[in-house]
């Protein structure tokens, strides 16, 4: 056996013997990295087996291996060939229209999907009463059978049955849905489903040219695997101008696997916020435990023991430990996912089965036994520093000096490989650099936050409180809990604040400014048969209101510059632009609601090449400049347009607008429908419910939307994906309370000698509360004015910067989190500080 290898044996076993005595001020250690860990894995986990549900069910979710997606017109007799000699066809047609009542009473937003008899090829539809899906479609003396969402039964106080009006189709609600298997692949809806037949679709006369319509062509095929190879690449090359878009199996739903792999990321972010708040306790423990341990270290070293062992026989029991607390975190992330299942399973293909999954857990663990070691190493660099003398004759450790280079560079790797961790691992990249650049500087202004406190309290003026002189003075003492309480409390509340006034500015846009100035109604599906009695209509229901009306085509982007947008690598803020068709529009003039940045608009009469003007935010996100060409496919036809200039576009005042706005020659004699806005700020509720009605009853094929309805339903969202976040940044604030207990226990021997000499030369325990409590206020009020200002800021980056939306500061959120810092500071504090103030003098005195 070498000498190196029978040291760390010795260090072992002395590090498994000092353990036999217990886990005395680890407590708080293992808290802490069990919860930041905890949190991790079960993000992670829970994410994962949503994906995983998305990935291996494909076929159920899709409704078949391979789907095609053709807005606005249906596939031509040739396109239509092609996908029959594929396999097994099921044909679709998703709309928005108004189902009323027969009477015309009432009416609501629906989203209709028609299907054939084939329908579904994968998976079970589900309905009540339970019969076969043609049989509940048939149709019955010239009334189509009809099943809707349960919601839109109570919407409009109907029950199995009742008849309804779609268009110009009579429908009778023969049941409601319970499951429909490609439902999550369809994206999101904005209004209750209504099931019904393709020939109850034609009846209702809304499908026509212009129409907003998705037709779906979902295949089943013969060799699965072999069939979806290259599918896009073959169908693209057969039929270039189809302007398709095609989606298999294996990616039955990327945008919700991509919005949940994005917002797992947040949170995952907001855990990795609680575990390095950890690691501050990490620290503060292994402080505390070494300085306890001051004796024993002086020993060892006195009986010849090498400092390198010293560390070793340390570093041996913090690592056993933090294994200890990494394993409880994994075990509470292995069981989230069976939790969450139990909740998300009807609205999420998610498996209620046990199930691990490793690559989460060991993400989680590596985060954990990363930050241990970063924020230990500092302290057991100070214990191997100090000689045997010093440790016998001080009372601690001496930390003002910094330990040895290796000690600093050794933490300074473990920290940048926790950085690229959690950078590596992000879907957003850029995000999680921000994160990691905003975390090293709030510890910075933390630590100058709690240095320049202690600078203001040495230079105070004398008071004449002894109380208030006592709570000064320990403010910038050597050994003072400034920098501790400082740091523990300051990073974990600071992100409350951010996520408060983020989420309190986000929920009153939506019903406050955004509200006020955004449209009373959208109307779409305008035919242009109709658009003038349409008008003359809505002027005469709503004299003061403003009608807009402009043309609408849909479009899919399919090259930039001649080069396919699927073979492009695109920034994230600028993906949504690429997904699926976008609305699109002609003018001869500039819009009212946008401003040209760029560039000039081209004349009234232009007549030559096609030309297109570009959101200006979307665009630079594109990589776009002027003089570029865009290549949309408009009704299975490639366009190409030379963008002319950019916009700057309000996207928050929810008036019409588009990423693109086309030169009027472009779509000459293209059929296209038109969409129209009405804003009346006078209206009141019931004169918007006699316009819906009205215009609903007088041109049924016209789909309205109340735009408050809308509102209300994204506020509802934004209420739960807050409540999410919320929780995770629940665990932060509690692992900074684990460490402000921690830090505040650590310094708890000092208090004691204080505390004891004090009282012997005469302090009352009246005063030493008093001044206590002055120091906790004191350090809990300049915590919460760094956490309002950090969050303040970073929430006004976020609103402003990244929402586009504008951001103010909230007083209530101010006073809040000064309640909250004084409340836990002072409480805490008070708590360890009457176990204090009852030590008896005799002991303690011998000590000295």
């Amino acid at each position: 056996m070498t000498l190196g290898s029978a040291r760390l044996s010795l260090a072992f076993r002395l590090a498994l013997r000092e353990l036999r005595g217990g886990l005395g001020g680890f407590y708080i250690f293992l808290a802490c990295i069990a919860l930041g860990t905890g949190a991790i894995a079960a993000v992670n986990s829970v994410s994962q087996s949503i994906t995983d549900a998305i990935s291996t069910q494909g076929q159920t979710l899709l409704a078949g291996d391979v789907r095609f997606e053709i807005n606005n017109r249906e596939a031509t007799p040739e396109e239509l060939a092609y996908l029959k000699g594929l396999g097994t066809l099921s044909a679709t047609t998703g709309v928005r229209s108004m189902a009323r009542l027969p009477d015309g009473s009432d009416q609501s937003l629906v989203e209709v999907k028609a299907v054939d008899q084939a329908y579904p090829l994968y998976g079970k539809f589900e309905a009540e009463p339970d019969q076969p899906l043609p049989t509940l479609l048939t149709a019955k003396d010239g009334t189509y059978g009809a099943l809707v969402a349960p919601l839109l039964l109570d919407r409009l106080n109907l029950k199995i049955g009742s008849e309804l009006l779609l268009g110009n189709a009579k429908l009778r609600i023969s049941g409601t849905i319970k499951n429909e298997p490609d439902a999550i692949s369809e994206g999101f809806a904005f209004a209750p489903r209504l099931l019904t037949s393709a020939d109850a679709l034609t009846a209702s006369g809304l499908v026509q040219n212009g129409s907003l319509v998705e037709h779906g062509y979902k295949i089943r095929m013969a060799d699965p695997v072999n069939g979806m190879r290259n599918i896009a690449d073959r169908a693209n090359k057969a039929f270039p101008q189809a302007g398709w878009s095609i989606r298999t199996s294996d990616k039955a739903a990327p945008s919700l696997a991509d919005n949940i792999t994005r917002f797992s990321q947040f949170l995952t972010l907001v855990g990795l916020t609680a575990l390095i708040v950890g690691g501050v306790g990490v620290a503060n423990a292994v402080r505390a435990f070494l300085d306890s341990k001051r004796t024993t270290i002086a020993t060892f070293k006195c009986l010849g023991a090498p400092a390198a062992v010293v560390v070793v026989i340390y570093l041996i029991q913090i690592a056993l430990i933090a294994l200890a607390g990494i394993f409880v975190g994994l075990v509470l992330g292995a069981v989230a996912p069976l939790f969450a299942a139990q909740f998300m399973a009807q609205f999420l293909p998610v498996s209620t089965a046990p199930t691990l999954y490793p690559g989460a857990l060991l993400l989680a663990a590596l985060f954990g036994l990363l930050t241990t070691l970063a924020f230990a190493i500092l302290p057991l660099g100070h214990a191997r520093e100090v000689p045997a003398t010093a440790l016998f004759r001080e009372q601690g450790f001496e930390t003002r000096k910094l330990p040895s280079w290796p000690y600093l560079l050794g933490a300074a790797l473990l920290l940048a490989a926790l950085s690229a961790l959690a950078i590596f691992t992000a879907y957003d990249r850029f995000i999680a650099i921000v994160f990691i650049v905003a975390i090293a500087a709030a510890f910075v202004v933390l630590r100058l936050v709690a240095w320049g406190l202690a600078w203001l309290a040495k230079r105070s003026p004398r008071v004449n409180s002894p109380a208030l002189r006592l709570a000064i003075g320990n403010i910038h003492r050597p050994g003072a809990l400034t920098a501790s309480v400082v740091l523990s409390l300051g990073l974990g509340l600071a992100l409350l604040v951010t996520l408060t006034l983020i989420d309190s500015n986000m929920r009153r846009e939506l019903t406050g400014h955004m509200a006020d100035q955004a449209p009373n109604f959208f109307f779409v599906d305008i035919q242009g048969s109709e658009l003038e009695g349409f008008k003359t209509l809505v002027q005469g229901q709503a004299p003061k209101g403003k009608l807009t009306e402009v043309p609408m085509l849909r479009g899919r982007i399919t090259a930039f510059n001649g080069e396919d947008v699927t073979k492009r690598q695109v920034p994230p803020a600028g993906q949504w632009v690429l997904r699926g068709d976008r609305g699109i529009t002609y003018a001869e003039t500039a819009p009212e609601n946008a401003s040209v940045t760029e560039g000039k608009w081209w004349d009234k009469d232009y007549a030559g090449e096609p030309l297109v003007s570009f959101s200006q935010e979307e665009g630079k996100a594109l990589g776009l400049k002027l003089g570029d060409t865009v290549t949309v496919n408009v009704l299975g036809r490639n366009i190409t347009a030379k963008i002319a200039n950019f916009r700057k576009i309000e996207w928050q005042n929810l008036s019409i607008n588009f990423v693109m706005v086309f030169s009027p020659n472009t779509f000459k004699g293209a059929p296209h429908a038109w969409l129209a806005t009405l804003t009346d700020p006078s209206a009141t509720a019931a004169q918007e419910a006699t316009i819906l009605r009205t215009v609903t009853n007088a041109y049924p094929t016209i789909t309205s939307v109340r735009v408050k309805d809308a509102l209300d339903m994204i506020n509802s969202l934004v209420a739960q994906l807050a409540t999410a976040i919320r929780a995770a940044a629940s665990i932060a604030l509690i692992a900074s309370v684990l460490v402000l207990a921690g830090a505040l226990a650590a310094g708890n021997r000092a208090r004691i000698h204080d505390a004891v000499v004090l009282k012997t030369l005469g302090a009352t325990r009246a005063v030493l509360i008093r001044a206590f409590t002055f120091e906790y206020l004191i350090l809990g009020v300049a915590t919460a004015i760094f956490a309002l200002a950090a969050g303040a800021v970073a929430a006004w980056y976020v609103v402003s910067r990244i929402m586009k939306l504008p951001s103010s500061f909230l007083p209530d959120v101010a006073v809040s989190t000064i309640v909250i810092a004084l409340v836990l500071t002072v409480g805490i504090g008070l708590i360890g500080t009457w176990r204090i103030l009852g030590q008896k003098a005799a002991p303690v005195l011998r000590e000295l």
